[in-house]
C-alpha cells in the first residue's frame, strides 16, 4: 500500500477489519472529516471505486488469506453451517412422562432413593409410610404414556439446555452463553437468519438496504455533478480598447 496516503491506508485496514466491509464506517474510522453519515457513505463508496484502493484491498485480502489459511470457500461453508444449525442441539422444549404415566395401575411412581428418603421422614415424624402402589423405577426423561389418565398423554413440559461442553460444529459456534434471570435459565443462541444473510452477501444474491441507499446517494451526487458540467456558460462581455498608436507617439 505504498502508493496510498496514510488515511487511504487506514481506510483499507478499517474496511477489512473493524468496519466489517462497511465503507461508511471505514471512512469514519480512517479519520476523514465528515459533516454527517450521508457524506461518509458517498465518500466511502467513492474510495472503493479508486483503482489504487481496490488493488490495495485485493492485495491485503490475499495476504490475510495466506497467513491464516482462510479461503472464501471456508468462510462460506462456515456461514452456511451456522444458517442450518439445529437449535435443538443447544436447547429444546421437552414433554416427558409424569409420575403416573408408567406407575403400576397409573399410581404414583417413585425412584428408589426418593422413596427411602420419604420413608425416613415419615419415621421421624411418626406418620404412615408413603404409598408405594405405583412401584419404583421412575425415569424422568421417559416418553409420556398416551393412556395416562393423569396427564392425558401430554406429560410435563420443560425447557432443557444441553451440556454445552459437548456441543460440536455449528451448534458450538452459535452458542452465546446462558442468562440467569427472574424467569429462570435462558440459553443464548446466535441468529441463523443473520448467518443466512451473510451467505447471500458473500454470493452477491441480494443487496442490503445500506448498499442500496449508498448507491442511491452516490448516483444522486454524480447526477448533480453532470448537471453542473452541462450547464451553459455564463455570457461574459469582453471590451477591447484600441488606441491609435500614432496619436500616442505624437503625444509623447
Amino acid at each position: 500500500m505504498a502508493n496510498l496516503s496514510p488515511r487511504q491506508q487506514a481506510f483499507v485496514e478499517a474496511y477489512l477489519g473493524e468496519a466489517s466491509l462497511n465503507a461508511t464506517e471505514a471512512y469514519k474510522a480512517a479519520g476523514y472529516k465528515i459533516a454527517n453519515d450521508n457524506v461518509a457513505a458517498v465518500e466511502g463508496a467513492r474510495l472503493l471505486r479508486n483503482p489504487k484502493i481496490t488493488k490495495a484491498i485485493a492485495e491485503r485480502r490475499k495476504t490475510l488469506s495466506e497467513s491464516t489459511d482462510i479461503t472464501p470457500e471456508k468462510v462460506l461453508a462456515l456461514w452456511w453451517a451456522r444458517a442450518n444449525v439445529n437449535v435443538n442441539e443447544i436447547v429444546e422444549y421437552r414433554r416427558d412422562n409424569c409420575r403416573y404415566c408408567w406407575g403400576e395401575g397409573h399410581a404414583y411412581q417413585w425412584t428408589q432413593g426418593e422413596y427411602e428418603q420419604a420413608q425416613r421422614e415419615a419415621d421421624a415424624n411418626g406418620t404412615d409410610s408413603p404409598d408405594a402402589a405405583g412401584g419404583f423405577g421412575f425415569i424422568a426423561t421417559r416418553e409420556p404414556n398416551p393412556e395416562c389418565p393423569e396427564c392425558a398423554g401430554e406429560g410435563k413440559g420443560k425447557v432443557h439446555v444441553h451440556d454445552t461442553r459437548r456441543l460440536k460444529g455449528a451448534a458450538r459456534q452459535m452458542y452465546r452463553g446462558v442468562h440467569q434471570g427472574k424467569d429462570g435459565l435462558k440459553a443464548l443462541v446466535g441468529d441463523p437468519d443473520r448467518a443466512l444473510e451473510q451467505v447471500t452477501k458473500i454470493l452477491g444474491m441480494y443487496e442490503s438496504k445500506e448498499d442500496k441507499e449508498r448507491k442511491r446517494l452516490e448516483n444522486e451526487r454524480l447526477r448533480n455533478e453532470m448537471k453542473t458540467d452541462d450547464a451553459p456558460a455564463t455570457p461574459v462581455k469582453v471590451v477591447v480598447e484600441v488606441k491609435d498608436a500614432r496619436k500616442r507617439d505624437a503625444d509623447a
